[in-house]
Formats: C-alpha cells, structure tokens, sequence
C-alpha cells in the first residue's frame, strides 16, 4: 500500500531549498497567530470571571468553534481542488479573520462573543486548507516535512509573541481586557497585507487539465490517508482545548495578568521544536516521532492532573509543547505524502472535517467532566486517550508509516 509518508531524500544529493512562499505564508501565519493568542490566552478569563460561564459551556464554545472551522475547511477543500485557485481562499478567510477581531473589543454578552469566536473559525476554516494545499504544491517531496514544519515553527512563534504581548499589556493597562483585544487587531490587519503583497501562487497549477472534479472524490482518498485521520482523530480527542489548561493555572498559582505566561512556554517550546522534527521526519519516518510525541503529552496529561504549584503546572505546559512540537508537522507532511495532487485540497479538507468532529466531543466531554469530577479528570481521561494513540501507532507502524 502507499506510505503515509514522502519519501526520504536521495543520499548525496543537496536538499532543496524550502520556497520562499513557504517562508511568507510562515509569516502570514505568525502574525495571525499573534493576534488570535492575545485574544485565546485572556477569553476563558473573561468568560469564567467576567461573565460568569462554566467550564462545560466552555467546553462547547471552544469545541463549537472546532467545529464551525473544520466545516468550513472541508468545503474550501472541496473548492480548492475544483477552482485550482488556493489564494484568493486563503485572502478571504485572513480577512475574515481581521473582521472579527472588531468584535472582541466590543462584546459585553456571550452571544457577541460566539458571534466573533464564529467569524473568526469560519475565517480559520477558509484559510487552513487552501493555504496548506498551497505548501503541498510548492513544496518538493523530499523537504514536505521540513517545509510543514517550518510553516508551523512561524506559525508558534506567534503564538509565543502574542500572549508575551498579552502579559505586557495586561501589566500596563491594569488588567483591562477590551483594550488589549483592540492591540490585538493590527497584527491580524498586517498579515492579510502580507499575504496579498508577498505570497504568489504557483501559475502551473491553473494551466495543468485535469479530469473533472466530482464532489464523491473527496470520500474516495486512499486507505493511507485514512490511517493518518483516524490516527489523528483520537489525538485530538486525547487533546482537548488549551482553554483548560489556561484555566488550571490559575488553580495552580497564577495570577489573572500572568495567566498568558503559560501560553508562552507552551508556544516557545512548540516553535522550537516544530521544524527540526519536520527535518528530521524527512529522513527518519514518522512513526516513531509521532510515538515520542504522544509519550510528552501523556506526561503532560499526568503532570496537569495533579499540578498544585505554578513550577508542577509549567513543567506540564512544557511537556505539553513538546507534543505539539513532534507532532503538528508531521500530520501535514502523511497527509500531503499520502494523496494524490489533484485531491491535496480535498485530502486536507477531509482531514480537518473529521479531526473537528473529535475536537468538538472532546472539548465537550472535558468540559462536563471538568464540572461533574474536578479539574484533575478531564487531564486523567486524556492520558488513558492517548495511551491507546500509543498502541495503535505501536501495533501498526510497521505498516503504515516509514520507520
């Protein structure tokens, strides 16, 4: 059967350099995440203390939004595949992005906030497909990993800047949450720029004919990629919304001001870590990182169960990174080995459909055991979840994934 990966690269031969798309679009993704994680680390906040919602409304909210994006992405797929044009998708869901960011600022109701967390998901799902088809298409298979992994290095480096940005502001404007959101808008402003100024979309894609493009061939992708979302799906199940580990904190010593602080762990050490295992993927298979990854995040899990001190929790953030690091490239770079190219789109699409499915029931399901069971269940149940990832990936790797 095909590999779940691509292949490595010929022994002797310089390895290509990673497109200088590749690096914009790293860029565009930076500076998004930079505004979105000055809005993510503070919102549970706001919800929990300023409007009083609970953590399995918390939950839903979060796995809701999972849900509305990966929708959205499946059918930008879907769209991606049958226009050939992946950018002007990805300039619509930036800008819708930018959009909601005018609403944070100016919410005082939970109704105003799903409308924005909405906006901004809808934007998130618009974007994510097209934008990985285009690093799929630019990207020469022997560097996939590299390439995936370096998007998404970019990618956490935002998400290490913008809650940084958080802390700063918070100190400065005495805890004043709507003023920060606004701060928040003109890194999400800068990157639709970015995106339309400095990302050109590889001109063979429009002129190549290919067969007509029926909506069944998004349902009809090769058992490899299969594998790689059922993998995936109890991953995700396994790894619910950061908006409860953010919420532990403050249980285990943080204050409200410093809360983001632990965003910034988490991402730092996911930044760093992203591309070198993106490198590495290329030359070594996947099967065996991903085993490393899910091993962090069951110490993770374990660690933030019982964390009672602000040095046990950030140890458990760090471990937390330390999966998100070994495994969100390597996801990307299977699905892209994986499919066809005239159904990369519809591959990432239906990748992303089905893992917001597991996201939603996760983030629900942690939510309710949060209120009915304490704090530590939802991290408990996560483990045993990722302990079975494990044994899957254990049982099948030889198959299905390069080793």
């Amino acid at each position: 059967m095909q590999n779940a990966s691509q292949g490595p690269v010929a022994p002797g031969r310089p390895r290509p350099a990673i497109p200088a798309t590749v690096w914009m679009l790293g860029v565009v993704s930076l500076l998004m995440d930079v505004s979105s994680e000055m809005i993510n680390t503070l919102l549970p906040l706001y919800l929990a203390g300023g409007l009083g919602v609970s953590a399995l409304a918390i939950g839903f909210i979060e796995g809701l939004s999972v849900a509305i994006a990966t929708v959205t992405k499946f059918l930008s797929g879907v769209l991606s595949d049958w226009s050939r044009r992946a950018k002007p998708l990805a300039v619509l869901g930036y800008g819708l992005g930018a959009l909601s960011r005018l609403i944070f600022p100016m919410a005082v109701t939970l109704d105003q906030i799903v409308l924005a967390k909405a906006m901004d998901r809808v934007g998130k799902g618009i974007r994510g497909t097209p934008r990985d088809a285009i690093v799929a298409a630019v990207t020469p298979p022997g560097i996939r990993g590299a390439s995936f992994g370096l998007r998404k290095s970019l990618d956490t480096v935002g998400g290490f800047v913008g809650p940084l940005i958080a802390v700063g502001a918070m100190l400065l404007l005495a805890g004043d949450i709507a003023r920060v959101f606004w701060i928040a808008t003109i890194p999400a402003v800068l990157a639709v720029v970015v995106l339309i100024l400095g990302v050109r979309e590889p001109e063979g894609e429009r002129d190549v004919k290919r067969p007509d493009f029926r909506l069944a061939d998004a349902f009809r992708l090769n058992r490899a990629v299969w594998v790689v979302i059922a993998l995936a799906s109890v991953i995700m199940l396994a790894r619910f919304s950061e908006a409860f580990v953010l919420l532990k904190s403050l249980e285990a010593g943080f204050s409200p001001a410093w809360v983001p602080l632990s965003m910034v762990v988490m991402h730092a050490v996911y930044g760093l870590t992203a591309w070198p295992v993106g490198v590495m993927s290329d030359r070594i298979g996947t099967g065996g990182l991903l085993l490393v990854s899910l091993g962090f995040l069951l110490g993770a899990h374990l660690v933030l169960a019982f964390a009672g001190t602000v040095w046990i929790f950030l140890l458990g953030t760090v471990l937390w990174g330390l999966h998100m690091g070994f495994s969100q490239g390597l996801l990307g770079a299977m699905i892209a080995g994986a499919t066809p190219d005239a159904l990369k789109g519809s591959a990432f699409g239906t990748f992303n459909l089905v893992t917001g499915v597991a996201v939603l029931i996760g983030n629900t399901a942690a939510g309710w055991l949060w209120q009915s069971a304490g704090s530590a269940m939802p991290f408990l149940v996560g483990a045993g979840l990722t302990l079975a990832a494990m044994t899957c990936i254990a049982i099948g790797r030889h198959r299905f994934f390069r080793t």
